[in-house]
């Protein structure tokens, strides 16, 4: 199905949500993908520790991590925040958002291939073109968690006058309808809504970022060579494609073509990381990870034509039927925008440098995606390691990232909006650092000067894997300084 999402106190908050009263929450159609939401219930809100076993052998100990902050928030601040995760969207801010993102895309993509210089068309991408493809990510994102569009409650089902005595037939049939149509609505909001784009988010949505919070940090699931093995429909954890480029890795590399031999870029360009070199790195790490979009876009031209992705050559037919539907759609969308753009390379430049731009340095926003899911100590002794990090460097980083940055948040509860999440560090002070004064370049110097394991990958997880069990304590310790590479 699809279903979650993200905010800080100083930045886009609706205190109006905080309603008493709460619905059931929506079943997910894929529970394979679906984001780890069951709450155990042997939680005392007096103890520092849980009796509880961890919740499924099946997610990693970083997923297992974030559950068990959240079933502790839950049992604490159960009433404030049950209403945020079941009842609230962002459909009223992020709808109109997407829209207007997309189409200022387009536009300036046009105006970039037949007015603007190519400096012009950097400018251009750097603000706003970076932050409008950064919202279009966030929104999307928002839609494949289920939060984007308002949620169906148990009386949008029903045709029962019982349900609202003062309702009309046509009411009904209007509710039923949307309860029987959101998730069908969802699913083209998420194929159309990725495009303009050069690349686009559809298939790392689509295919990788729910597993994404469920294998996370996983060593045997959460490397190269088993994301282009894979014979699964989904990756087993899409954020590898990204991670690889920047963080240590357990497991093979891969993909593997003609021939057994390796191709990847993110491995070539991290293997040329030098420690405490960090402009070196810094560079490296841009020029792998925007050569490699280049190489992705020109695998849509062939994926399109021949209605295959090679580079994942045991994946299921539906996986490459779904690829090829997409590829063709975007590549049109891209060729009628070369079109409207005088048919020159600038309408294209425009869309790759903005899809690019935010997630290198020395942009703003590369501080919040580089160090995201590290591997930062609680300073609570062994297996303190804290594999999710925020970063709150005020109230318009929140806006102009669209609460992307508020990571730690959204892997506790996934199913909030992307518009509520910033009212968790009210609501559960606690867990969560306080303050808006991170420095986003002293936080990308020190991640590229030298970089960390992926999501805990080989260390033990704070609370959830110490050797008594016991998660209550360091989990809260841990999330309270779980961005100490930010200091």
């Amino acid at each position: 199905m699809i279903e979650a999402d993200t905010d800080d106190s100083s930045s886009i908050i609706d205190t109006n949500d905080l309603v008493k009263n709460t619905i059931p929450m929506p079943m997910n159609e894929n529970r394979e993908n679906a984001s780890p939401l069951s709450t155990p219930s042997t939680f005392s809100p007096s103890s520092t520790k849980t009796t509880s076993k961890p919740a499924s052998s099946s997610q990693s100990q970083a997923s297992q991590w974030h559950k068990e902050r959240r079933r502790q928030m839950m049992s604490k601040y159960g009433t404030l925040l049950s209403p945020l995760e079941r009842q609230s969207s962002s459909q009223n801010l992020a709808l109109p958002l997407l829209v207007l993102s997309n189409l200022s895309l387009a536009l300036l993509s046009i105006a970039c291939g037949r007015f603007l210089s190519a400096p012009q068309i950097v400018a251009l991408a750097v603000f706003p073109g970076s932050m409008l493809s950064l919202w279009q990510l966030q929104i999307l994102h928002d839609c494949l968690h289920g939060s984007l569009l308002r949620k169906a409650s148990p009386s949008d089902s029903s045709n029962s006058s019982s349900n609202s005595s003062s309702a009309t037939i046509e009411e009904k049939k209007k509710k039923s309808w949307y309860a029987l149509n959101r998730n069908s609505v969802s699913k083209q909001i998420l194929f159309w809504g990725s495009m303009p784009s050069m690349f686009g988010y559809y298939l790392y949505l689509n295919y990788g970022h729910l597993t994404h919070h469920k294998n996370l940090g996983d060593a045997e699931k959460a490397s190269l060579a088993k994301l282009f093995s894979s014979n699964q429909t989904n990756f087993e954890d899409g954020d590898v494609l990204f991670v690889a480029h920047r963080m240590k890795l357990k497991g093979g590399v891969g993909p593997v073509m003609f021939g057994g031999k390796q191709m990847s870029v993110s491995k070539f360009g991290f293997n040329l990381w030098r420690d405490t070199k960090f402009v070196r790195n810094a560079i490296t790490f841009a020029s792998s990870f925007m050569l490699e979009r280049v190489m992705l876009i020109m695998n849509d031209f062939v994926v399109a034509v021949f209605g295959r992705n090679f580079f994942f050559p045991n994946k299921p037919l539906r996986f490459h039927r779904e690829c090829a539907l997409y590829c063709r759609c975007a590549v049109l969308v891209r060729l009628a925008l070369f079109k409207l753009g005088g048919c020159g390379y600038k309408s294209w430049l425009f869309l790759w440098l903005s899809e690019t731009l935010w997630s290198v340095p020395p942009h703003p926003a590369c501080a919040m995606f580089v160090t995201n899911h590290g591997s930062s100590s609680s300073g609570k002794g062994e297996n303190d390691c804290v594999p999710s990090s925020s970063t709150y460097a005020g109230k318009w980083y929140s806006v102009f990232t669209l609460g992307t940055n508020y990571h730690v948040e959204h892997h506790d509860f996934p199913n909030i909006p992307l518009n509520k999440l910033g009212l968790l560090r009210n609501i559960a002070p606690e867990y969560y650092r306080q303050g808006n004064s991170d420095n986003v370049f002293r936080i990308m110097k020190n991640a590229f000067s030298k970089p960390d394991y992926y999501a805990c990958m080989d260390a033990g997880v704070g609370g959830i894997v110490s050797a008594g069990g016991g998660g209550g304590g360091g989990g809260v310790a841990a999330a309270a300084v779980g961005t100490s590479n930010h200091d």
